[in-house]
């Protein structure tokens, strides 16, 4: 009777100790596909486009084009956090390193490298071994009677128990296909991402040399019209000294008057949009929002790189990092696929545990488990199935996206071409037509001076060049953000900006 009490009793107070540690832990347990998002693309958004249309209706300008860079998104700004020192003097080459390090264009992508490694860290913890560990002093009593047992001479209530367990769990998964599938997946999702950073450098040259080259247009234009001023104030002086000497009516002093009065309201105009222009640069290569800088470089007609068109579009099919990206956002879906498709398989994992449990410090017994388990699906209520339909929606989309961007690269680098041939053309006639027009202004003061001609015929004349002036400028402003575009187009902004905009010497 003593021995079965006794074996009753230590049934009974084990019963405690397995509810306090739980069952073993398993890594068979369950797992499931991670869910990729239905676009591969950035969630960020954002754009530089160069952008070339015609000018409707007839015009007396030879300017035809209107050309200009549009950006929009994360790509208008920038963090002046950490800005090395600046000079107050800034070439091309500075602005776009600026802008590489400072442009939110590249800082948001940069965080979103940095979440796709942590998703990644997340997935291979369930491949590599968990250890825990626990303590537990645990001071109990035991109603027997509650559990059925009416034994003569056992107590209805036992106790109090009192012990110690110290105690370390390892669980491992040793052969899980799902949670190896989604790990790849992340993989996968980190090298896309630091491809589409690689694909933002590109558009933040873009951005950055389309902005310089406006910065270079405005400037350009402000240095005409005061060379405009200055022929229109001599011009003033002198008519109003012939009608002194009564050579002219009061007319010609009035026009030349207005005509210099006109050409100053110009150049606070054009010094407005100078200033805008460079507040805009500022913004987008990370240097204080003002217009207290200066810019170093130009860029004359020198000729893009010869390449032929379709040469061209099959080489930015190579290199272009947008076109990895979604190539690389393909094997990431097939990856989660896979994942989905072998959540019915089993899987197989071990866990154990080793401790120390003892009534106190001193008496404490060394005891481990270990546990091999193996997981059969059989049935999930569909969730396989589901998760199974999802990554072919993923996966679905993903290829339609990699086919619209090689449609849209291909589009790109034909654009640049056209927009290169009628740049060229259009810089070819405004050269021409400048050299005209102030041949024609030399000949018309000519025969003023001489007193053969009236002011007005000067004035019409010096509008011309005014027009010829502008219009050169726009014309090669044109043509050099038609070769940064093409630089683009074939992925090649970054490493060969110098061989597109050679700066004038």
């Amino acid at each position: 009777m003593k021995k079965t009490a006794a074996y009753i009793f230590v049934l009974l107070s084990a019963a405690p100790l397995r509810a306090q540690l739980g069952p073993p832990a398993s890594s068979g347990g369950s797992s499931q596909a991670a869910q990729l998002p239905l676009s591969g693309r950035s969630a960020q958004g954002g754009s530089a486009v160069a952008t070339q249309t015609a000018v409707p209706g007839t015009t007396t300008s030879v300017n035809t084009l209107n050309s200009s860079v549009q950006v929009q998104g994360p790509f208008t700004g920038s963090t002046t956090a950490g800005a090395t020192a600046f000079s107050g003097k800034l070439t091309l080459a500075e602005a776009v390193q600026r802008a590489l390090a400072h442009n939110m264009g590249v800082a948001g992508l940069a965080n979103a490298v940095r979440q796709a490694q942590g998703q990644e860290r997340i997935a291979r913890s369930a491949l590599l071994p968990n250890l825990s560990g626990s303590i537990r002093d645990n001071y109990f009593t035991q109603d027997l009677q509650a559990l059925g047992f009416r034994l003569p001479g056992i107590p209805a209530v036992i106790g109090p128990i009192n012990y110690f367990d110290f105690r370390v769990t390892m669980t491992q998964s040793l052969a899980d296909l799902t949670s190896t599938n989604n790990h790849r997946a992340a993989l996968e999702t980190i090298k896309a991402t630091e491809q589409a950073i690689k694909d933002a450098r590109e558009t933040i040259v873009l951005a950055t040399g389309g902005a310089y080259l406006q910065v270079i247009a405005a400037k350009a234009r402000v240095q005409s019209a005061k060379a405009q001023f200055e022929t229109a104030k001599a011009l003033y002086e002198q008519t109003k000294q012939r009608r002194e000497g009564g050579l002219v009516a009061q007319i010609d002093v009035n026009r030349s008057l207005v005509q210099q009065k006109t050409q100053s309201q110009r150049i606070a105009t054009l010094e407005n949009d100078l200033a805008r222009q460079k507040i805009n640069l500022a913004r987008i290569v990370g240097l204080p929002v003002n217009d207290n800088f200066d810019i170093l470089d130009s860029f004359d007609d020198s000729p893009a790189p010869q390449l032929a068109v379709e040469e061209a579009v099959k080489q930015a099919l190579v290199s272009r990092e947008d076109l990895k990206a979604a190539e690389t956002q393909i094997r990431a879906a097939e990856r989660s696929k896979a994942a989905a498709k072998v959540e019915r398989l089993p899987s197989l994992g071990i866990s154990a545990d080793l401790g120390a449990i003892g009534p106190r410090a001193s008496q404490i017994e060394h005891t481990y488990t270990v546990v091999g388990s193996i997981k059969i699906p059989i049935w999930a209520g569909g969730k396989a199935a589901g998760d199974i339909e999802q990554a072919e929606a993923v996966l679905s989309q993903r290829r339609a996206e990699l086919d619209d961007t090689r449609g849209r690269i291909e589009s790109e680098v034909r654009n640049a071409y056209l927009d290169l041939q009628a740049a060229s053309s259009q810089l070819e006639l405004a050269k021409q037509n400048q050299e005209l027009a102030r041949e024609t202004l030399r000949l018309t003061k000519t025969k003023f001076d001489a007193g053969i001609s009236e002011s007005l015929e000067v004035t019409q004349a010096e509008e011309a060049v005014a027009s010829s002036d502008l219009d050169r400028i726009t014309s090669l402003f044109a043509y050099n953000l038609a070769k940064l575009s093409l630089a683009r187009g074939l992925g090649q902004a970054e490493a060969k900006l110098g061989d597109y905009l050679k700066v004038a010497r």
